[in-house]
């Protein structure tokens, strides 16, 4: 059955101090069926209270976002510490119950400059989420060279059995939306375990609005993609990423139930 879920990006940022803890006051007032935790690059002194904190939620998190640079180490050749981060990842996200993981296997200023180093390094990172046996999906991260939809379509080539975190807002990003409905992509689209329902705002590649929106905040065609997702088959779950606290660090609860809601009614969960 389709879980919709939040993510602890759309909550907790730098205006609320990154504070995990405000998530046990957060937690029980969404309607939603459990969260993907985003792990943030500031927390790696911080692992065993965050996994006390996350173990201890009303929600089960379901889904656990990588740390970003894990791909942007390997972008930079040092891979050693990606993949000593990448166990620290893996290991915090099996003890607070999580099934799957998301990765930005590019990332940052370097973005996909070495991409094709990248590809061959995700062997490694596979190998090491089934030791611990969660399910590893690459995200359609944004790039600065290439589109992340031929990386995607290039690292099915290379491991078909890849499975894809496919986000709306970096599809719109780079123009992309449309071309998942192109029959070349359908067995790209077949490896999508799991979906970031975001909205944005803006022309292609402009870099000033990178926002996440909640859904009818910007300009991506809902009722097409979910329809269309219905039709493709697609049995995974769905996360908002959509930004939710204000420049003091509030979040505004309303605002997230009104769009984990939407989720559902396009979802017809």
């Amino acid at each position: 059955m389709n879980k919709v879920l939040c993510s602890t990006g759309a909550l907790i940022g730098r205006p609320n101090g990154r504070d995990f803890n405000l998530l046990k006051d957060i937690a029980p007032k969404l309607r939603c069926d459990g969260l993907e935790l985003l792990m943030y690059d500031t927390w790696y002194d911080k692992i065993g209270e965050l996994r006390a904190c996350a173990s201890s939620l009303p929600l089960p998190v379901y889904v656990f976002h990588l740390e970003k640079t894990i791909g942007e180490l390997i972008s930079h050749y040092k891979l050693n510490e990606a993949l000593e981060k990448m166990e620290l990842n893996c290991a915090l996200a099996k003890d607070i119950g999580s099934e799957k993981l998301v990765l930005h296997l590019w990332n940052g200023i370097i973005s996909d400059k070495n991409i094709s180093y990248n590809m061959e390094c995700y062997k490694y990172l596979e190998e090491i989420s089934q030791r611990y046996g969660l399910t590893l999906t690459v995200e359609n991260v944004v790039c600065s060279g290439s589109t992340p939809l031929t990386h995607l379509y290039n690292l099915k080539e290379l491991y078909p059995s890849i499975k894809f975190t496919f986000d709306t807002k970096m599809a719109d990003f780079h123009k992309e939306l449309d071309l998942i409905y192109d029959p070349k992509y359908r067995h790209v689209v077949a490896s999508f375990d799991h979906l970031h329902i975001n909205d944005r705002l803006g022309e292609y590649k402009d870099w000033s609005n990178l926002k996440v929106l909640h859904i009818g905040d910007g300009s991506v065609d809902f009722h097409r993609f979910f329809a269309f997702m219905r039709e493709a088959g697609y049995t995974g779950d769905f996360t908002t990423e959509a930004t939710s606290f204000d420049q003091t660090g509030k979040v505004d609860i309303d605002k997230v139930n009104k769009t984990l809601d939407k989720i559902k009614e396009l979802a017809a969960i």
